[in-house]
């Protein structure tokens, strides 16, 4: 796997794409942060680390009403994309969600605006 976040996000939009709203795949904490945000945001439903003969995974149950229709992948392992605090856009004219990895963690765009933090851009979800 080249890319564990640009594999999570194509995993969510296919899922999606077929109607199917349950997705397990391999843990890390990158992925469970980016996804705590989705879910906080509406897009999921809810998500838990499983165990099963010492590997953990990742269960996400997609939401039925507000399901993700635009995932976009913004820093690639061979292109990163950072952006100062000024620099920050919320995509589709603020309706959009942006995740970014900042100092204080990875949290969304419209977050990093009100602490004045920059960092990596990691995607955005409409």
């Amino acid at each position: 796997m080249i890319d564990p976040i640009a594999d999570l996000l194509v995993r969510i939009r296919n899922a999606a794409a077929v109607g199917k709203f349950q997705v397990t795949m391999p843990y890390s904490k990158m992925k469970v942060a980016v996804l705590e945000i989705m879910k906080r945001e509406g897009f999921l439903e809810s998500v838990s680390v499983t165990e099963e003969e010492n590997k953990k995974n990742i269960v996400i149950n997609i939401s039925t009403s507000k399901t993700p229709s635009h995932l976009r992948l913004l820093s690639h392992q061979g292109q990163k994309i950072y952006a100062k605090k000024k620099e920050i856009k919320i995509p589709l004219r603020g309706l959009g969600l942006l995740i970014v990895s900042t100092p204080a963690g990875v949290i969304t765009g419209r977050e990093a605006i009100k602490k004045g933090v920059g960092g990596e851009l990691i995607c955005e979800i409409w």
